[in-house]
């Protein structure tokens, strides 16, 4: 069943409130299922942050609209739902750090650079992306979620050059490299990252199956990374 068809109730009841109240109320209705609380809760806080996000420039284009509804693959039959919500959050007062610290908070975790809490962040990078440009004040907003989430400069960095081209030290930061690493080492991370990031793996920890783009996009950008990185490791 898909997500959306889960959260369509939710929309309605609560159309005329702050998207925040939806969030609340979500909790409160799985309370017995915290599975299927989390993803359901995580989809909503997610459209919340997209949302505001694609507002951080001034602009809110088609372009970043369409790559919002990328990221969730919904079905035609789902998408007035999706836009009511997604509506909702853009007109709703509450500014987005409150929205991402429910995020943070649906993690469960206190843990440093939460991985369900960098896949929101690649989800929103694609967003902010979608019109060919990051702008300064959208990666401004990223960088403040980023820190509201407890994710580490470091991890942000990779995350940034997953989606921005910084030049030839990318692709060794998205494989959290060093150049003098042996070859062994490198293939030994570069393997270790394809099964972390698998679709399978971020499922496994939340992520909706709707989500599934940003596991796709994250192993073409390792896996360009270290198509480029190979041949001078073997040179070395």
């Amino acid at each position: 069943m898909s997500i959306w068809v889960r959260i369509s109730d939710f929309v309605s009841a609560k159309a005329a409130t702050a998207l925040t109240g939806v969030v609340e109320a979500v909790r409160t209705a799985f309370a017995g299922d915290p599975e299927t609380r989390r993803r359901v809760a995580f989809s909503i806080a997610m459209i919340a942050l997209s949302a505001k996000m694609a507002k951080a420039d001034g602009i809110v284009t088609d372009d970043e609209v369409e790559a919002f509804r990328e990221i969730f693959e919904i079905p035609a039959e789902d998408a007035r739902r999706v836009a009511s919500l997604y509506n909702l959050a853009k007109q709703d007062v509450a500014g987005y750090r409150a929205y991402a610290r429910q995020v943070a908070d649906l993690c469960g975790t206190c843990e440093q650079d939460c991985p369900l809490l960098i896949d929101v962040l690649d989800g929103l990078f694609h967003i902010a992306k979608a019109d060919g440009v990051i702008h300064r004040k959208e990666l401004d907003f990223l960088a403040d979620v980023a820190g509201i989430f407890g994710i580490s400069g470091a991890a942000f960095d990779r995350i940034v050059a997953r989606h921005v081209d910084r030049g030839a030290r990318d692709p060794w930061r998205i494989l959290d490299l060093e150049p003098n690493v042996s070859y062994a080492e490198a293939r030994k991370r570069y393997m270790q990252l394809v099964r972390e990031n698998h679709p399978d793996q971020l499922i496994a920890r939340g992520l909706p199956e709707e989500f599934i783009k940003i596991a796709n996009d994250r192993i073409a950008a390792i896996n360009d990374a270290w198509e480029t990185v190979e041949p001078e490791l073997k040179r070395a």
